[in-house]
Formats: structure tokens, sequence, C-alpha cells
């Protein structure tokens, strides 16, 4: 997928153009670890197409977060969440403003470990 903003910076992340430590990527996702963690697993699922937010999703964007979903119980594991049921993680997605939505750019946080979510 080609849109993207040059002032966006989960854009310039998913372009290479600012470091991270990536997770995982393909033609259409990137993954990458949060820089400020809550959690010893915290790392972010993005599309590379400049998709501001859930609230800007329709129909033609379900093929691209059913990918995204599917590769989220792969990617957790993957970065060290013990299995369901004993272990597991939190899908978060925050929009808009009222949402706590910080970067203008649809993003999972994938957050695992024990009990993360007792920090905020």
């Amino acid at each position: 997928m080609s849109h993207s903003d040059p002032n966006c910076i989960f854009c310039k992340i998913a372009k290479g153009e600012i470091p991270s430590r990536k997770v995982y990527e393909d033609d259409d996702v990137f993954a990458f670890h949060d820089i400020n963690p809550w959690a010893p697993i915290h790392f972010l699922l993005i599309p590379k197409q400049h998709l501001i937010s859930m609230a800007h999703v329709d129909e033609s964007h379900a093929p691209l977060l059913g990918r995204m979903m599917a590769l989220v119980p792969k990617l957790a594991q993957q970065e060290g969440c013990r299995p369901y049921p004993d272990g597991g993680f939190r899908l978060v997605t925050n929009t808009g403003a009222d949402g706590g939505q910080e970067v203008r750019h649809l993003h999972f946080h994938v957050i695992g470990g024990p009990r993360p979510w007792l920090k905020g």
C-alpha cells in the first residue's frame, strides 16, 4: 500500500526513516516495540498505509485488518507472551482525542506479561 503521510511518525518508522526495534514486516503491515512500554511485552502493529484511526475504517479495509488481527496472537507468542488460556495479551486501540489516541495513524498496542494493565 503506497499511501503515506510525510509528516506522520509511524509512516516514517514503517519506511525505515526513523529507527525502531522491528518485530515484523510485510508489504502492508509493520510491527515494532513501543518506546515507552507498559509491560515486558509491548509492541505496536500498524498498517503501512496511512489510515488515521478506527473511525476512518470502512469495508474496504476488512482484508487488511483481518490479516492484522490474525497476526496478533502469532506475534504476541513470538515476542514472549505465554499461550492462552494461562497466558495471553491485551490488544488496545485508541481512537480520537477522547479515546486517548496520540499518533494519528491507526495502531494496535499488543501488551503482554503478568498483569500489565495494572500500570495504567
